[in-house]
């Protein structure tokens, strides 16, 4: 199959790239840079120069591809609100390029927020809140399967990781301790945030891409909560400062994020698909150090 893939060179389409590769899979990556374009032609991908904002070279590369990963969006959390816009005006073009196609087309989504709940693949997008335009987005992908595309959305936990390269939120958290010299959590710090690691994310968009039927929900969790609390006592742990509570505005608009209770279960994806994750653990990887500075 050839994959279109955006965000190709990114955090997590760097890990999906050549784990769709290995598989037999050709892949038309997404890039913005000359650089991210060597990237993905180093991992064997053929670049395609444009972003989530260049709606012309969405539509190509939709077009000529059997099938697509959507996994770009901007992380900015300046410009949250610009993200999110420009996140759901691609999956528009996206889709409108797919329908009565056939072919399918996985989005990188977030696993829900249900407060004093463990949330499941059956359990609906979250659509208010600062992130709420990212449910809508996802949902507006699952809509696609009434038109004749193959959709389906893999949530992604809040932290994405693997040792020495990424932490999801903790990244955050590390870059905050490493400013400050004080490492921080929000509240009492019992809130309990989901997590994976990034190679294992990376087998279960390959898997939604081979084998998911449309309109289906999948959930990469391997940890399916760890309290912010235990991450930050980790953190200060490696980095040796202290502990600190504080109100969620130290963090700026994602601080009302952190103040959630998230957790998570995969159970269901891991049952109907087979998929397992492997070690080492988000706390694992955080007690191991190596951050990047």
């Amino acid at each position: 199959m050839r994959v279109f893939v955006t965000g190709a060179s990114g955090s997590i389409g760097s890990v999906v790239v050549p784990e769709l590769i290995a598989a037999g899979h050709e892949v038309l990556g997404l890039v913005r840079s000359d650089a991210a374009a060597a990237d993905v032609a180093a991992a064997g991908g053929t670049p395609l120069h444009g972003d989530l904002t260049d709606l012309d070279s969405l539509r190509t590369g939709a077009t000529q591809a059997d099938g697509v990963i959507n996994l770009a969006f901007s992380n900015d959390w300046n410009n949250l609100e610009q993200g999110i816009d420009e996140e759901g005006r691609a999956v528009q073009t996206l889709g409108a390029a797919l329908a009565g196609s056939g072919k399918p087309f996985v989005h990188a989504g977030l696993t829900p927020m249900m407060p004093g709940h463990i949330s499941t693949e059956e359990d609906p997008n979250t659509t208010v809140g600062p992130v709420g335009g990212r449910g809508r987005t996802a949902d507006a992908v699952l809509a696609l399967a009434a038109q004749g595309v193959r959709s389906s959305v893999v949530r992604l936990p809040r932290s994405v990781h693997q040792r020495g390269v990424q932490y999801g939120f903790c990244s955050v958290l590390i870059a905050a301790a490493q400013k400050t010299g004080v490492s921080a959590y929000v509240g009492d710090g019992a809130q309990r945030w989901p997590a994976v690691n990034r190679r294992d994310a990376a087998v279960l968009f390959r898997i939604a891409l081979e084998d998911a039927t449309p309109g289906t929900v999948l959930h990469p969790v391997a940890d399916e909560g760890d309290t912010m609390r235990s991450l930050a006592e980790t953190i200060a742990g490696v980095l040796g400062v202290p502990v600190e509570s504080v109100p969620p505005e130290r963090f700026g608009v994602i601080g009302h994020v952190f103040a959630l209770d998230m957790p998570s279960s995969s159970a269901l994806t891991r049952e109907r698909f087979g998929w397992q994750p492997t070690p080492p653990s988000l706390i694992d990887d955080l007690a191991a150090g190596d951050y990047p500075s």
